[in-house]
Formats: structure tokens, sequence, C-alpha cells
């Protein structure tokens, strides 16, 4: 007698639902009277601030520390950190609490979640990055109550210090310096402005980055493959985009600012704008063309497998480099020694244009709803997709539709379109027994 037995729902709809779960959980909490010093808050704006948190974003419907209570604080922080940390992480961590032991297709997922390569030593991956956020999280909390505990106090400085580095470490970009607009107060202060740009470009570079940085002790010539091309990517994105905002914005947005904070300045913007949300200059006040080059680097984002969103480092780089190759009458696509297989270029192509479609879509069914320019949607658009925060300002005047709609983008890209797209999609890539004849189309 045969049963029919449910298949055994995929790994990759645990992380999808369990990030959805999260932010539910989240935004119960944050409709609770006592988790605002209003004594409520709209359930929308709840889920809103729930999903920015838990999705390490930093878009908010209000100031956080004027309007949530210390509760409704705690609550964001430990969102933020649960984010950062990855559901996938906290899956794995349960998993090794209860000693079941990892399947083939369990550890794949996780590895691949976690932006790694190899299948061996998933305990050890998982229990690294545990440690090595709370260490470095901690050094980053140090730093800053150099300055927190003179400004605030030793209670307020303390609590500061550990909120500010936790948010920055997790690219979310919540702050609790108030009216003061994030961290504008210490543009000139190298102390805090780089401390907090630190925290962004540890977190932002991926667990398995600095995994294999720690393995090799620091030293270059034993970094493996990709760890040597996503640093060498990464700073050149980092050094171009300082260079490019002191060009555009030296007497625009940085007018007010001596030399010294000039470059302080195009430093923490050329890093923030790769999904961290801080800032230290009002972006309404920056040029046209510093305008469209944080759309650009909101939009490329940070590593695979790190706390940061957007279509990532290595996704980027693969379509430039795809780009380079097919102008130049080349089938392989060669990085350095090494050639780069096809369908990872397929596949940096899907990405790229599903996120750019979603962005179109959502920008423009706001501006249908809404009355503001395309310029401050999109920028909101992307900031949200890209799990980013930096704002125009136009969060707080948003309708329930618009911000409805700035909430599953945010899900979105911290989750991943490719994970959403594994979840609900097939388990498995099959190949047609039957191959179509191949045609030609005309391109370009």
């Amino acid at each position: 007698m045969k049963f029919n037995v449910k298949p055994k729902m995929s790994i990759w709809r645990y992380l999808a639902l369990g990030y959805l779960i999260v932010i539910l959980a989240g935004s119960v909490l944050l409709v609770l009277p006592f988790a605002s010093r209003t004594g409520g808050t709209d359930y929308i704006d709840a889920l809103f601030t729930a999903t920015s948190a838990a999705c390490v974003t930093g878009l908010v419907p209000f100031d956080t520390f004027t309007h949530w209570t210390l509760f409704g604080q705690i609550v964001i922080l430990l969102l933020i950190q649960l984010g950062g940390l990855g559901f996938t992480t906290i899956v794995s961590i349960l998993f090794i609490m209860v000693k079941r032991g990892f399947g083939l297709y369990e550890r794949s997922a996780v590895i691949r979640s976690l932006g790694g390569s190899s299948l061996n030593g998933v305990k050890t991956l998982v229990k690294r990055i545990v440690i090595g956020t709370l260490l470095i999280e901690t050094v980053g909390a140090g730093l800053l109550s150099i300055r927190f505990i003179p400004d605030f106090g030793v209670g307020n400085g303390i609590y500061f210090s550990v909120f500010h580095s936790v948010s920055a470490f997790c690219n979310a970009g919540f702050d609790l310096m108030g009216a003061s607009g994030s961290l504008s107060a210490y543009a000139s202060d190298p102390l805090v402005s780089l401390t907090v740009c630190a925290l962004i470009i540890i977190g932002g570079l991926g667990f398995c980055v600095w995994g294999d940085i720690f393995n090799c002790k620091g030293n270059p010539k034993k970094f493996q493959f990709y760890t040597k091309f996503i640093l060498l990517v990464s700073g050149i994105l980092l050094v171009v985009s300082t260079g490019l905002f002191l060009a555009f914005d030296w007497n625009v947005g940085y007018a007010d600012k001596g030399v010294g904070g000039k470059f302080l300045c195009a430093i923490f913007n050329a890093t923030t704008a790769r999904t961290a949300g801080f800032y230290t200059v009002d972006y309404t006040t920056m040029s046209e063309s510093g305008y469209l080059l944080t759309v650009i680097l909101m939009f490329i984002g940070g590593c695979s497998g790190s706390t940061a969103g957007g279509i990532k480092v290595g996704t980027f780089a693969v379509m430039i480099m795809g780009m380079v190759a097919a102008f130049r009458g080349k089938q392989d696509i060669n990085i350095g020694k090494r050639r780069v297989d096809k369908s990872q270029l397929v596949q940096a192509l899907a990405v790229f244009t599903a996120y750019l479609t979603i962005i179109l879509v959502a920008a423009m069914t706001i501006c249908a709803i809404e009355s503001y320019s395309f310029k401050a949607v999109l920028f909101e658009s992307v900031s949200a997709l890209g799990t980013v925060g930096l704002s125009l300002s136009l969060t707080p005047a948003l309708s329930v539709a618009s911000k409805i709609i700035l909430t599953l983008l945010m899900y979105a890209g911290r989750v991943g379109v490719l994970t959403i797209a594994m979840a609900f999609g097939r388990k498995k890539l099959s190949e047609a027994k039957i191959r179509r004849p191949v045609e030609i189309i005309f391109i370009g």
C-alpha cells in the first residue's frame, strides 16, 4: 500500500520564511504601547521598522531615538543583530545545538548563503561568524566609547557605542543621534568616522573573506582567489568613488568643511553608500553627480555572504569582465590566471536584470501613488532593495501603500532574489530531454 507523502520543504523556504517570522515577531513587539514614547505605533509603521531592522536597512518612518523607548530600541538592536548574523547562521547554530548532522543539501545551502565555497567545516564557519562578529563589535564599541562617553555620559555613552557599533558592522544604519541627523555632528571627527567606516567595510566584505584572512594570518600570498579578487574590486570601488565624491561635491555638499573634513566625508560617503545607511552629510545638499554615484553604489552593494545588500560586488565584477571579454571577441572570461564559468555570467546578468526590473516597477508604482519626484522615489527604492537605508527624507511622508512596497523591497533585498526564486521555484534544475535548434538573434 502506497502513501502520498508531502515533499520535504526546501531549506531555501526555511530561510525565506525564517526572516518573515523574525520580522512579524519584531513588529508585534514594536506595536506594544510601552515600546514607543507616544504610547502606541501604527502596525504598518511597526512592521516597516521591524523589516528595516531585521533586513539591516535603516529606512525609518520616524526617528529611532525620539520615538522608541529603551525597550523598543533594544528590540530594534536585537533585530539588527539577528539580521546581521543572518537567519542562516541562526538555523545552523540550532542544528549544532541539537547535534543534528548536516546533509549534503543543507550544508550546500548554508555555505552558499554565507558566501563560502567548501562543504567542509560548516560548524567551524558558523562558530567563527558568531565569535568574530561579537569580537569586532566589541572592539568597535570600545573605540566609539572614547568619544561617546565624554559626550553623553558613562551609561548613555556605553549604550550608544554598543548600539552604533552593532548597527555599523551589520550595515544597518540605525542611529540614536536624534535631530542632529545621523552622524553629521561627527563629520570631521576621524575617530568616529573612520571607526564606523571600518566596521561597515568589515561587515560588508563577508564572513568567508575575513575568515580566509584569519586562516592565512593576514598573508596575501596565501589568500584564496575569491578573497584576493573581492579585496581588489572592493578597494578599487572605494578609492574611485572617494575620488569622484571629492570631485563632484568639493564645493557643493562639502562646501562648509575644511580640507580634512572633505576627505573624511568623501570616504564616509563612499563607504556608507555600499549598504550602511549612516550619513555625515545631508544627501539633499549633494550635487546631481554625487546623487547618481550614490545610487550606483547602493545598487552594487557589498559582498556575498556579508551583512550588506545590493547585487553584490562579485556579480558586478563578473558582469564587467564578461562585457570586456565580449567586446574583445573572446569566448572565455579570464580574471588573472583563472577562468570564470559562463553559467556565472548568466546568473550575474539574471540578478542584475531582476534587481533593475524590481526597482523600476516599484519606483513607477510609488510615483503613480505619490506626488513626489522620480529622483526622490528612485533613491528610496534603490536604498530599500539594496538594504542601504540612505534617504532623501521621503520615507516618513509616504502613504501606507508606498510603505508596504518599500517593506517588500527590503525583505527581497535581504533574503535575496535568488533565494526567493529557489524557495518558491523548482528545487532542482532539470535539463530538457529534447533540445531545440539553435537560432541567432542580432544583438547590439
